[in-house]
């Protein structure tokens, strides 16, 4: 299918009981028939009327090829963003409609005062952690073991659904570095930092304790959970351990080295004070 529709996109609210029911059958063709977790389109327009967001990227005709939804609630006496959702079909992907739905978001969520957003990410999807981390900015605050259990989605068959909380500080100077495509210097110890696998952690060896340790990532996860599900569940095994040890031992997640495949991914772990790219993370729960 030709991408130029795609490009030419338009983001726009959801309005329009269509949009919703449009919405509706997106999910179901992202997440899967059986995926329990679908958000039906009346809370979709009651959360968008209540200051949450509920936006879709739209090609020429009108399909809707992408969406993001989002509510807004209070923490520590501010607003707070959570992000529920952001799904994009797969003949619009790499278009780049992930990264304009998020920075409608940004731009509708700073308009109502609101600054701090949040939502959940599979760690092992590197192409998710490289738009998250690098491409906006957000920052892994949290490593949380199976989080939304089993949602019957054929995206999660095979593996718990192990998540990262990230945090997007809308106004922050680093996102607005990131936005503009700027990178923040990394020092020589981290570009020659210890690499923790599957190999190092597999046998029950010991995370180093560097100032700074990469963490990695299989190049494509989805493929490799197709072709060998065992390997990708020690994966899996292998990042709760490092993550729950590194984050519970002062660490924060720093940074993400985002290489194309056949090689992996790293994400950057430091316990240098003030260095990388991410606020001090919490422990695992």
């Amino acid at each position: 299918m030709s991408m130029k529709p795609v490009r030419a996109a338009d983001i726009r609210p959801l309005t329009s009981r269509a949009d919703y029911d449009a919405c509706v059958r997106l999910q179901r063709a992202v997440w899967g028939e059986e995926f329990v977790d679908v958000v039906p389109g009346t809370i979709l327009m009651v959360a968008r009327r209540l200051g949450g967001v509920a936006a879709g990227a739209f090609d020429s005709g009108g399909r809707l090829l992408g969406f993001v939804f989002g509510i807004t609630g209070r923490r520590g006496g501010e607003p707070v963003h959570w992000s529920d959702m952001l799904a994009v079909l797969p003949v619009a992907r790499g278009a780049g409609l992930g990264k304009r739905l998020k920075l409608y978001q940004r731009e509708r969520l700073l308009a109502s005062g609101v600054r701090r957003v949040q939502w959940t990410y599979d760690p092992l999807v590197t192409r998710n952690a490289n738009l998250n981390l690098n491409g906006l900015g957000a920052a892994p605050v949290e490593y949380v073991v199976n989080l939304y259990g089993d949602t019957h989605s054929t995206l999660h068959a095979g593996l718990d659904t192990d998540r990262f909380i990230v945090e997007w500080r809308l106004d922050d100077a680093r996102v607005e570095r990131r936005l503009m495509g700027r990178t923040d210097p990394l020092p020589a110890s981290a570009r020659k930092a210890p690499i923790v696998d599957l190999g190092r952690l597999a046998a029950g060896g010991e995370p180093p304790a560097a100032p700074w340790v990469r963490i990695a990532v299989p190049a494509d996860v989805e493929a490799l959970r197709t072709a060998d599900p065992v390997r990708t569940r020690a994966w899996q095994r292998m990042h709760r351990r490092a993550f729950a040890w590194y984050l519970a031992n002062g660490y924060r997640v720093a940074g993400f080295e985002h290489r194309r495949a056949p090689a992996d991914s790293h994400y950057l772990v430091t316990n240098v004070p003030g260095s990388g790219v991410a606020p001090a993370a919490t422990a695992t729960r």
